[in-house]
């Protein structure tokens, strides 16, 4: 009887109290990030970090005082506490370790922090921002701005963190235009930098590198899809449609069962060439200690699966330890290859529940689109192998025998599509192998990969639409499939639009870097472009026009000139008229 007297007094203020209680803890979850970055990314006195705990204290405090509330003012607490298990689970576990350090004294109070409290404190913000993404119905922004948007936050956060004195070595903050250039880089999965990953960063400033290529790699709208499945009640119709944007999706119900396996897949990926990069380092790679080897194998797995180009060695893979390391590069060259192939592709390939039903049933084939971005990649690889092979057999692969010159130039080969690394000093191959891999960069990857370019899919179109059209076929056909004009244009438009920004980013080079070569020009933007990575070195030189060339370069080809355009752009009012047949004179 009580407690219906009580929901009748707590009902007239509820929907004022659940309003202020979502604010205050998204608010409280952006001081947990603020207390963070200030507590790790400066050089603090004690007195400092006493005060950063204290601060800690009163954010648990808040985000337990703002749980209570909202079990108070719901109505049915039993299903309330099911619901947010997850919330309520942390905040047992912190007030119990509260407990357990003022009657036991279990541990001191700075270990107790550290490992504890701060640990907290971070999956609890963490799920705060999570249940915050499943409202992004409320912003009425068409789905691909809200991509544009979450590559814009990745980045700039990135920039931010790059920028503070603990993440580099020495006191001093990174250059402002240093720190957007590889925030970019990172996030957009490119693998270009102006410093030595190596030894300009810290081992914070490192992970915080990995941590943007992950996130740049999958996207953050994914991950927040991902883990709002499992802590909350489920994502939105907006949400849903931005993924099937992404992934392009035939329907929502097929974008919502897609993501649910991608991250699964590609943490699965990555773990299996995490255990094959530790044991093909070769003999010569020496490590300070196990924690180490550990390090730098999964730091470079996720740099390979995500196709970002980002190593802990000065030369890369061209470092002298690993340069011999051939098992070692044919692992790589493979977690580049399954990285760029998309994750749609990925998922039809790896998921259990297909791969049982053509054991059962053969005549069950992939998609055409998996074909396509197959077929399409290996054609490219050796195309770019071969090439590569003849090409360079007389000059930078003179010194290997048979066995290592292909599998070099299959390494070059395979990373010129997507990823950044190289086995050779690229600024010494000759200028027709750069423009082979100029012309692989410029294609790219598969669509809804980690790679840029126009993609595989965009140049096959186009290559069997110049053949239909020689051959006066009258129609394009892919696998007894007919493609539609919408494709079409679509795909001469990717490429109409890419030939043109990249001209122009070119003649821009040229006028703001008139020492450099022309040819190094070229190839510096189309790996911008391609979010490929690879470069004849000349990245750190450039001055601050060329730099904001390539930073605006890395985005576009990560984001993809099509999405770019349909963001900034208007919708037409209408299309439901036609206008008499032109007759032009083409060719």
């Amino acid at each position: 009887m009580w407690l219906e007297t009580l929901n009748k007094l707590l009902y007239v203020s509820k929907g004022k109290v659940y309003f202020t209680l979502k604010i205050a803890s998204v608010l409280t979850a952006l001081m947990v990030f603020g207390l963070i970055v200030y507590g790790f990314g400066f050089y603090l006195e004690s007195e400092e970090m006493e005060f950063v705990y204290h601060c800690y204290d009163l954010l648990i405090l808040s985000f337990l005082i703002n749980y209570l509330l909202r079990l108070l003012y719901s109505f049915k607490r039993v299903s309330f506490l099911k619901r947010t298990w997850f919330e309520c689970l942390l905040l047992s576990v912190v007030v119990a370790n509260f407990f357990l350090e003022d009657l036991y004294g279990i541990v001191s109070q700075r270990v107790f922090y550290r490992n504890y409290i701060l640990f907290y404190l971070i999956l609890l913000s963490g799920y705060e921002f999570v249940k915050f993404s499943t409202h992004i119905n409320l912003i009425k922004f068409r789905p691909t701005t809200m991509f544009l948007a979450s590559f814009v936050l990745l980045i700039g956060v990135g920039t931010i963190l790059l920028m503070l004195p603990t993440s580099t070595e020495g006191k001093t903050s990174m250059p402002f235009i240093d720190a957007l250039f590889t925030a970019t880089s990172a996030s957009c999965v490119t693998g270009l930098i102006v410093v030595d990953t190596a030894t300009f960063f810290t081992l914070k400033g490192q992970l915080i590198i990995l941590l943007l290529f992950q996130l740049g790699g999958l996207g953050i709208i994914s991950f927040a899809t991902f883990f709002s499945t499992f802590f909350t009640k489920g994502v939105g119709i907006k949400h849903q449609t931005i993924m099937q944007d992404i992934y392009s999706t035939e329907s929502l119900v097929s974008a919502q069962n897609l993501f649910k396996t991608i991250i699964v897949i590609t943490l699965v990926l990555e773990f299996l060439f995490f255990v094959a990069i530790f044991f093909t380092w070769g003999s010569q790679a020496q490590f300070d200690s196990l924690g180490q080897k550990l390090y730098f194998s999964a730091f470079h797995a996720v740099s390979a699966f995500c196709n970002a180009g980002f190593s802990l060695y000065s030369e890369g893979i061209y470092e002298p330890v690993i340069r011999s390391a051939y098992l070692l590069h044919i692992v790589i060259a493979v977690a580049v290859i399954l990285g760029g192939l998309g994750f749609p592709v990925l998922e039809d390939i790896f998921n259990l529940h297909k791969m049982r039903e053509r054991l059962k049933y053969p005549w069950k084939d992939w998609h055409l689109a998996t074909k396509v971005s197959l077929y399409t990649s290996a054609a490219l690889i050796l195309f770019g192998t071969v090439g590569f092979y003849f090409l360079e057999r007389d000059h930078v692969l003179k010194e290997m025998n048979l066995t290592e010159q292909f599998i070099t130039s299959f390494f070059q080969s395979v990373v010129a599509r997507t990823a950044g690394f190289n086995t050779v000093n690229l600024g010494s191959v000759s200028e027709a192998t750069a423009m082979i891999l100029i012309f692989l960069m410029f294609i790219g990857a598969s669509p809804a990969s980690t790679g840029g370019g126009i993609k595989t899919s965009t140049f096959l179109i186009i290559f069997i639409t110049a053949i239909s059209t020689i051959t006066e076929k009258g129609k394009v056909e892919i696998g007894r499939r007919t493609v539609t004009q919408d494709t079409i244009f679509r795909a001469f438009s990717i490429f109409a639009f890419a030939v043109a920004y990249n001209f122009t980013c070119i003649i821009i080079l040229r006028i703001s870097e008139p020492k450099m070569a022309f040819v190094d020009l070229i190839f510096e933007q189309i790996s911008a472009f391609g979010t490929v990575g690879t470069s004849r070195g000349i990245t750190s030189s450039l001055s601050f026009v060329g730099k904001c060339i390539i930073i605006m370069s890395m985005f576009v080809g990560r984001v993809g000139l099509i999405t770019l355009a349909i963001a900034l752009s208007k919708r037409a009012v209408s299309t439901s008229y036609r206008y008499p047949n032109a007759h032009l004179m083409v060719g």
